[in-house]
């Protein structure tokens, strides 16, 4: 069993390492107005919604790695990972969007991506994908996303194991974190983690430092 690595860069955008393999989570795109401007290689690519601020898979080539990209709902397999996606709608800056929630496993560690949800009245298929994984990636920024408040109760009824927010400032997650009843969550500057370490947690918010 080999250790998953989780670096956060902001935004939404997160990448997963584990052995050779390298995912990238709603990449920033070179045309986003946010000042986040990563590169790296990557196997695989999950768009939640196409937007700047989160398809910037161009950010994602290095050498000859290609992503594989997936940008939608439905069900996928690439290099042994199952990836089921379900759809929500989503409003941002006044315009209707389509939101991909995926749900992955990495190494037998059930992951969903809840992406950018505006709505924590989930779709019945969302919500079904969604149920009881190992890791929940929650937004709690508020805007053009859930707030703080409506993410906890989203979160908590989820029932993960870990759950880790993003899109946050200073002020949502310190709400979001009151709200989950942590107001003193582990803050991390990347996240190692094996299956084993899963056991035992219930709702535990872990907090990544974006780079």
């Amino acid at each position: 069993m080999q250790v998953m690595i989780i670096t956060y860069f902001g935004k939404q955008f997160f990448k997963i390492t584990q052995g050779d393999t390298v995912l990238a989570l709603n990449p920033v795109g070179k045309n986003s107005k946010s000042d986040i401007s990563t590169r790296f290689g990557a196997d695989l690519a999950l768009v939640s919604v196409n937007h700047p601020d989160y398809n910037g898979v161009e950010q994602l080539s290095h050498g000859e790695r290609m992503p594989f990209v997936i940008d939608g709902p439905g069900n996928y397999e690439v290099k042994e990972i199952f990836i089921q996606g379900a759809v929500s709608d989503v409003l941002i800056e006044g315009k209707k969007y389509i939101n991909t929630v995926y749900s992955f496993a990495v190494d037998s560690i059930n992951i969903v991506f809840l992406g950018v949800l505006g709505n924590s009245e989930i779709s019945k298929e969302a919500r079904e994908l969604s149920e009881s994984p190992d890791i929940l990636f929650v937004s709690v920024g508020g805007k053009n996303t859930l707030d703080a408040k409506n993410a906890a109760k989203l979160s908590a009824s989820l029932e993960a194991k870990i759950i880790i927010p993003m899109d946050y400032d200073e002020n949502s997650i310190k709400t979001f974190l009151k709200e989950m009843g942590d107001e003193k969550a582990e803050i991390v500057d990347k996240l190692t983690i094996k299956k084993k370490d899963l056991e035992g947690n219930e709702g535990k918010v872990l907090v990544i430092k974006p780079l």
